[in-house]
């Protein structure tokens, strides 16, 4: 399947997600913002992937991104975004979604697992009462987009970050 043919709408995701139940396959649902990749995201979305046969990735609009994370973010456009994770061959569908959180496409859906960082251990998980199950994912140690960001910032134009 070609990466962009992965980008798909909520509708065309429903139609997938009832023709993956008819099959007695196991979807597992993510989410996020996933504005700079880095190993932490890879990680996370192969060990979702691996709960069950098919990923959808719920990815925060533009809009959503910056009311979340404030006026400086997203550092990359949702359309963008969207092609690199459809790009990973851990990621089956990505859906953009607008809202703050994914309850309407996990509401919509109704994942067998709803798939999780383990930053959420001691947080409430939205969309959880409409999935099977929530699936809590163990997070890599010093990786954060936010900490990414904020060396981009301090980083200086045109410097290289080697000196010889």
């Amino acid at each position: 399947m070609r990466t962009r043919d992965k980008i798909i709408s909520l509708k065309k995701a429903v139609a997938l997600r009832a023709a993956l139940k008819r099959a007695g396959k196991k979807a597992v649902f993510t989410n996020g913002c996933f504005d700079l990749i880095h190993a932490g995201h890879i990680a996370s979305l192969e060990k979702a992937r691996s709960l069950g046969d098919f990923l959808f990735l719920g990815l925060n609009s533009d809009a959503s991104v910056r009311r979340l994370k404030g006026p400086s973010r997203p550092i990359n456009k949702a359309a963008d975004r969207a092609v690199v994770l459809a790009a990973l061959q851990a990621v089956d569908a990505v859906i953009v979604f607008a809202q703050d959180t994914p309850l309407e496409l996990i509401r919509a859906l109704r994942p067998d697992v709803l798939a999780k960082g383990a930053d959420y251990l001691n947080r409430p998980v939205a969309g959880a009462g409409f999935a099977g199950r929530v699936a809590l994912i163990p997070l890599l140690k010093g990786r954060s987009t936010t900490v990414l960001a904020g060396k981009l910032a301090k980083a200086k134009p045109g410097s290289r970050g080697n000196k010889k």
